[in-house]
């Protein structure tokens, strides 16, 4: 029997963990905190996760809270007129509402990665509670025949190297604000299903608003996106969670109020609750070879690290997870050298670049035929409904959305239909 060390209990460490286990490969997951601990612990992120990732959970029976998680069946899309904010709260220039093909669903990663945890476990798993250090990595490549990393932050990350050809930013493109609350109310717009609500806030940032799941229920994540150094870049010194959120609603009021009519009734779902940060988007190369000669293969936010402004993290994290347990079963009793470790990233690559290329994208001042097709989904519903699916299938993006030719013969199409009909 393979035995195969995972490090890192996150969305894409227990997840490839316990699917390996499923296969009855013997693996031993390492952790520097006990499901207790990610249970009573702050936040850990926002999540959305959309169709095909929800798909990877199913087919390993992962999908513990799919009756209880609101099931998200649209994205809607608002942007703030340029310059309405600036003597007062801002005004809507765009405002619609996509629907997803299937429906995407939250759940907060504390209740998630606690729960997958202790099902690991009671599975027959190996857990160790040990801080990985670099040090460790010599003694556990002699040990295992196989060791993933899948700590995407702290020390462990930084044996990889920056693969600057595929990473156009070194420094972080955006500040980081969340808070999980109850008691907001619905979207007057749609009223009878949820959606994920993205607000763009030209020059300044970005708000989304996601349902969710956490051990009080039914909840909503607000997510401020803040351009370094500017009116949302503001939460770096917060320390206090009821600071933070009225600083968050603040915020609201003056940029958006169409939003903020719905807070009147808010309050933090619990004392960690709240998550302020910042990190620069990266693609780091995938193999490290250590000191003794052993070999590490990174995965998922290790390896490629995109800003959530396209909400991709943890459908990366599940499609990457996926795909290296895909390349782990199919490659047998064979060594896992470095080729094979090569072409186990490049196989989640070949996912993974289109959610870069879109996400930095997102990231810049938009183009006009970017801002065009944004526009054009208020009046054209299959324009909206394929943008709100893109987020489910990025690389669709590249058949009408990068490349203004290719945007200009989409919308003329589509109004072709429309104007058919």
């Amino acid at each position: 029997m393979r035995k195969i060390l995972v490090v890192g209990a996150g969305q894409s460490g227990l997840q490839l963990a316990l699917g390996l286990q499923s296969h009855g490969y013997e693996v031993t997951l390492m952790s520097n905190r006990t499901a207790d601990e990610i249970r009573t612990g702050r936040v850990m992120s926002t999540q959305c996760m959309f169709h095909t990732a929800l798909e990877h959970e199913r087919d390993l029976q992962l999908n513990f809270w799919e009756s209880q998680a609101p099931r998200i069946e649209g994205l809607g899309v608002s942007v703030a007129a340029p310059g309405s904010f600036d003597e007062g709260p801002a005004q809507r220039a765009i405002d619609w509402v996509g629907r997803l093909d299937g429906y995407a669903q939250s759940v907060d990663q504390r209740v998630k990665m606690a729960g997958w945890t202790e099902a690991f476990v009671q599975r027959g798993g190996q857990l160790v509670i040990h801080g990985v250090a670099v040090g460790d990595l010599d003694y556990f490549s002699r040990v295992y025949d196989l060791v993933l990393v899948s700590a995407g932050k702290g020390e462990l990350v930084s044996m990889f190297e920056r693969d600057a050809s595929r990473s156009p930013y070194s420094e972080p493109q955006r500040a980081l604000a969340v808070s999980y609350v109850h008691g907001l109310a619905p979207r007057p717009e749609h009223p009878e299903f949820d959606a994920v609500r993205c607000n763009l806030v030209p020059g300044v940032g970005e708000l989304f608003i996601m349902p969710t799941y956490t051990f009080s229920g039914r909840a909503d994540i607000l997510f401020w996106e803040g351009i370094p150094g500017g009116p949302l870049d503001v939460f770096k010194e917060v320390r206090d969670p009821a600071q933070h959120l009225s600083l968050t609603l603040d915020l609201m009021a003056r940029y958006t109020p169409w939003e903020h009519e719905r807070t009147a009734k808010v309050e933090l779902t619990d004392a960690g609750g709240t998550l302020a940060g910042r990190y620069a988007p990266t693609v780091r190369k995938p193999v490290v070879r250590l000191p003794g000669g052993g070999l590490v293969l990174g995965v998922a936010d290790v390896v490629v690290a995109n800003d959530p402004v396209t909400g991709q993290g943890s459908n990366s994290a599940s499609k990457c997870a996926a795909s290296y347990l895909a390349s782990i079963l199919e490659h047998g009793d064979r060594p896992f050298d470095e080729e094979w470790m090569q072409q186990t990233f490049d196989r989640y690559w070949n996912i993974a670049q289109h959610v870069t290329k879109w996400t930095n994208a997102m990231l810049g001042v938009p183009p006009e035929h970017v801002l065009n097709l944004i526009g054009a989904a208020g009046a054209l519903q299959p324009v909206a409904d394929r943008f709100v699916n893109g987020f489910d299938n990025p690389a669709d993006f590249e058949n009408f959305f990068f490349d203004p030719e290719k945007a200009e013969a989409y919308l003329a199409s589509v109004a072709g239909a429309a104007a058919a009909e």
